[in-house]
């Protein structure tokens, strides 16, 4: 008996090539899986100008109206950017049923003409604008290039790009004009996935940058009691980007983060071992603090979990106070 998906997505170029990535491997897993993709205008999608924070953070901009219609019984579920998700609450009636192989999770420099990493790195910055819309991104910026001025820079990425080559000013709320960019940070995911990959000129490695929780990781969430969607979905589950997302967000459960908390955290896995590192970041950048751990693969929420402690007995929980939104 063939099976009908309605999945929902956003109606970005990266989000609709996520989710097109989904309904092939489960036509290839199952072909007798019909799935329909739905999309959605979000929040985060129709304002391309405004900080997310108004909106409930990436959670409340991009994921929330999906997320309902998955609860109302009109989608059987919903494509996600993990990073997108909030780490520190559940939502009940709804689960993840898949995590996709992951892609590579750092980020990159997009530079405009005549401009190079290296120039960025004799000046320290000083005298170059560096755009982004991410805390964290804008934190590690701060503190990598502490001459720089860090601006607000928000649009899909075919878009940023467009404007950091046309030199054009990024359009505030308040109706004034930063930029134009000199620099954009952004996920090499998310870049890879418009097919602008030759536009990358400088890779973060994770001992300069660590990546955002789940950052590269498209999640999969359905209703919890509906049996037949979690079972098909757990056909193209990946078990090393499942235990990744586990320990990475159990970490953003221990500190409480909220959406303007500066927090990173990776993990990577070889054989059975799994190594976790994580960090925390005041918004300048100036104040760092990092941990390490390695354990089991198998046993991820635990890795978190003591990665998460380690943080806060190192006085994480004042940084992200601070960070807090009055």
């Amino acid at each position: 008996m063939a099976i009908r998906l309605r999945i929902g997505t956003r109606k970005s170029v990266m989000a609709l090539a996520q989710t097109e990535e989904i309904a092939r491997r489960l036509v290839a897993a199952a072909p007798d899986i019909d799935v329909e993709i739905v999309k959605f205008e979000t929040t985060g999608d129709s304002d391309q100008v405004g900080k997310l924070l108004p909106h409930g953070g990436k959670g409340g901009a991009f994921v929330a109206e999906i997320r309902r219609a998955v609860l109302k019984g009109e989608l059987h579920a919903a494509m996600h950017s993990l990073k997108d998700m909030p780490g520190n609450e559940d939502t009940p009636g709804l689960v993840i049923g898949a995590t996709l192989k992951r892609d590579p999770p750092g980020d990159v420099l997009v530079l405009r003409k005549g401009v190079s990493i290296d120039d960025l790195r004799r000046a320290h910055g000083k005298g170059f604008k560096i755009g982004t819309n991410a805390v964290r991104r804008a934190a590690y910026a701060r503190r990598l290039f502490p001459g720089a001025e860090v601006i607000h820079y928000r649009g899909a990425a075919d878009t940023r790009m467009r404007k950091l080559d046309g030199l054009e000013l990024q359009r505030l709320p308040d109706g004034n004009a930063v930029g134009p960019a000199d620099a954009l940070i952004m996920a090499r995911s998310g870049i890879d996935r418009v097919g602008l990959s030759e536009r990358i000129s400088y890779e973060f490695p994770a001992a300069e940058m660590l990546p955002a929780a789940g950052q590269g990781i498209v999640a999969v969430e359905c209703a919890s009691a509906d049996w037949q969607t979690r079972q098909a979905l757990s056909l193209i589950d990946d078990s090393a980007a499942r235990h990744s997302a586990d320990a990475e967000r159990e970490v953003l459960w221990v500190l409480n983060g909220h959406c303007n908390s500066p927090i990173a955290a990776y993990s990577h896995i070889e054989g059975r071992q799994m190594s976790l590192s994580a960090s925390v970041l005041d918004l300048d950048g100036g104040i760092f603090i990092e941990a390490s751990r390695s354990g089991p693969a198998d046993r991820p929420r635990e890795l978190g979990r003591a990665v998460g402690f380690d943080l806060l007995a190192r006085g994480a929980a004042a940084i992200i106070e601070r960070s807090r939104p009055v």
